[in-house]
């Protein structure tokens, strides 16, 4: 077993981030056609892009496993977090597009982008920052 953060939390946090991860990445090849349907239409080749964000946060989810790699993963997961965030922004400007979401909802969840970057940050961070802090 890899050795995990000793905090309780920040233990199941880390296992958590990774399982949420990897399941989301996992669903990018499994429910193509869902995230290919919300890619704002500037960006190129939509499948493409799909696949590489999947295959992105399957290594990510995987990697905050490895203490060696935790920190560098947690920093990839937060920069794949901003990455995507305009594919939210194009759900929430175009609801008629997503009339299986309540238009509320697309704007509800934006926030959440932030959530999930605090908790890759918390949980992947060095231990020797959570003893000084």
């Amino acid at each position: 077993m890899l050795p995990l953060p000793t905090s309780r939390a920040r233990r199941w946090g880390l296992l958590a981030l990774s399982l949420f991860f990897v399941v989301a990445g996992i669903n990018h090849f499994v429910s193509t056609a869902f995230y290919v349907n919300i890619m704002p239409p500037y960006l190129p080749a939509h499948c493409e892009l799909v696949y590489l964000s999947g295959l992105a946060e399957l290594i990510g989810g995987l990697a905050v496993l490895v203490p060696a790699l935790r920190a560098a993963a947690g920093w990839g997961l937060i920069l794949l977090l901003i990455a995507v965030f305009p594919a939210n922004v194009h759900m929430a400007w175009h609801p008629a597009l997503f009339a299986e979401v309540p238009a509320w909802l697309l704007y509800a969840r934006l926030p959440f982008q932030g959530l999930f970057i605090a908790w890759a940050y918390w949980a992947t961070r060095p231990e020797t920052l959570e003893a000084a802090a």
